[in-house]
């Protein structure tokens, strides 16, 4: 059993309920149109209207997934300026040293200044390290978790996540 193209698009999530229900509003009203005229001048919707009909339909679908993709974008940018704003504003100073402390970011090394307090909080999970514009800051934890919750990418990690089993044979205070 074939279902109407209304039904379809509904069922597609292209339109909504009230946009479907306008559309009809809109046809009827037409057609209302027609029955006023006299019955030799009355006819019924020709293939031209028909599709004309559609491609309006199929045009506020577009545009409504258009106006979703851009409000997407938006919500992204803001996600962005307020994890900029959170780091800029909350990031600790980097320690005048040239100990480093490594780290791993996805499948590299990589690493930032660390003197041994900063080391020792990086392990307890004071501080954490997030990603700004293609470099790393240290941040207090609490600033860390907010920024989690904006872009869970953001945040390198925390050092009690990742402690170590007194098990498996690695010291816990191996620097590398």
């Amino acid at each position: 059993m074939s279902m109407s193209l209304r039904d379809q698009l509904l069922q597609a999530g292209l339109v909504n309920e009230k946009q479907a229900k306008e559309a009809e509003r809109h046809l009827r009203q037409q057609q209302r149109g027609r029955q006023q005229l006299p019955k030799e001048k009355r006819a019924a919707p020709t293939d031209a209207e028909l599709a004309a009909q559609r491609a309006q339909l199929a045009k506020a679908t577009r545009d409504q997934e258009l106006n979703r993709q851009q409000k997407e974008q938006a919500d992204k940018r803001a996600r962005h300026a307020q994890i900029e704003q959170l780091i800029q504003q909350n990031c600790l100073p980097r320690p005048p040293t040239d100990e480093r402390y490594n780290f791993v970011d996805g499948n590299k090394i990589r690493s930032i200044p660390a003197d041994q307090l900063v080391r020792e909080r990086l392990r307890r999970g004071e501080i954490a390290i997030v990603r700004r514009s293609g470099g790393y800051e240290l941040v207090p934890a609490e600033i860390a978790a907010r920024i989690r919750e904006r872009d869970e990418g953001a945040v390198i990690g925390c050092g009690a996540t990742h402690e170590a089993t007194p098990d498996d044979g690695v010291p816990d205070d191996l620097m590398w």
